[in-house]
């Protein structure tokens, strides 16, 4: 594969800086940090396009929360600066870098997405047996910085853009990882750049199990996978293969979520319960957001919110339950929950 290069004045010019504050400010720009940014866009960019230039652009300091969502995940947040840098290389480097991934790795990826790899998956339960299932065991805490560095310069040869890329690894706060070997791990999730970097850490292995181990029926999200087969002493030979080539990559399985299932018994893929002819939402989802629009209703109520902040995110839940049967679970929650304004107190 011939390696990206020259590409380091399209990344820095003022279009795509302009571009890239355009993703990153999408869906934020009632924050404080965004208005303050574009209240002074032309300047601000064109300063963040100097300071690339001149090789002395510097990250700024995160801000953490915790996000409970069946376990807690620490979030990073990165200043929106940071963020307009992370769209600014990504809209240069991720289109020519996913043609080369495997068409079943489904995260964070145009045209893809936990639906798709759903499909996917459902698909191949009606031709095969058996499905197993993997994940990988605190996958971002534990990505090695030097592997990924080997990585990006093994598809990228341009010295300022693996500059830039690498202070952005380097960047990474000690909360988000975990040393092993005396060695730098970890990446901060939230950073758009993350996602990007655990497609690629994971894609040498795609290929291994692909075009070395021949395996017909696989797909991939993030660290999660599937691999399906009608015989299972097969699924635990590539289960072996996997664990082999993970231990070159400082990464290993995680120990309980290494399971063979039967496909026609159901079999838990990306928050649904999927059959070979139907699929359900998983129980805990919808309990989920049960307790949250229950929490939405009672801030309406009390006027404290409108209808208009609400509605995106129960949208997005419908659109994601639409992809089950899921009729009956929808009445149900819809129903049971009012939205109506308190009577504010007047004076007389």
């Amino acid at each position: 594969m011939k390696r990206l290069g020259a590409i380091w004045p399209q990344i820095i010019s003022f279009e795509n800086l302009y571009q890239a504050y355009l993703k990153a400010r999408k869906g934020k720009s009632q924050s404080k940090e965004v208005a303050e940014f574009s209240l002074h866009l032309e300047r601000k960019l064109l300063r963040l396009q100097w300071q690339l230039e001149q090789g002395i652009y510097q990250p700024g300091d995160y801000r953490f929360f915790t996000l409970y969502e069946r376990k807690p995940r620490l979030i990073a947040a990165a200043p929106f600066v940071d963020r307009v840098v992370h769209h600014a290389l990504l809209n240069i480097i991720e289109p020519v870098i996913d043609r080369q991934f495997i068409y079943d790795s489904y995260a964070c990826r145009k045209g893809k997405g936990v639906h798709a790899a759903v499909d996917r998956y459902q698909n191949w339960a009606k031709q095969y047996r058996y499905a197993l299932k993997m994940d990988i065991s605190r996958y971002f805490p534990s990505i090695e910085h030097q592997c990924l560095k080997a990585k990006l310069a093994h598809k990228i040869k341009d010295r300022p853009v693996l500059d830039l890329l690498y202070t952005i690894i380097e960047h990474t706060p000690k909360a988000c990882g975990e040393p092993r070997f005396k060695r730098h791990c970890g990446l901060p999730i939230g950073n758009l750049t993350s996602q990007f970097f655990a497609n690629l850490y994971l894609d040498a292995m795609d290929h291994y199990l692909k075009e070395i181990c021949s395996v017909k029926a696989y797909l991939r999200y993030v660290d999660d996978f599937i691999i399906l087969s009608n015989d299972k002493s097969q699924l635990h030979e590539y289960q072996q293969q996997i664990e082999d080539f993970l231990a070159g990559e400082y990464l290993c399985l995680h120990p309980r979520k290494a399971n063979i299932f039967r496909t026609d018994k159901g079999v838990d893929v990306f928050g649904y319960r999927v059959f070979p002819d139907c699929r359900q939402l998983r129980n805990d989802n919808g309990h989920r957001f049960a307790r949250k629009l229950r929490a939405m209703s009672f801030a309406y109520n009390q006027g404290r919110c409108e209808l208009a902040d609400i509605n995106p995110s129960v949208q997005s839940w419908i659109g994601h339950a639409l992809h089950g049967e899921t009729w009956g679970l929808r009445k149900q929650i819809f129903s049971s929950v009012v939205f109506t304004h308190q009577p504010k107190n007047t004076l007389q």
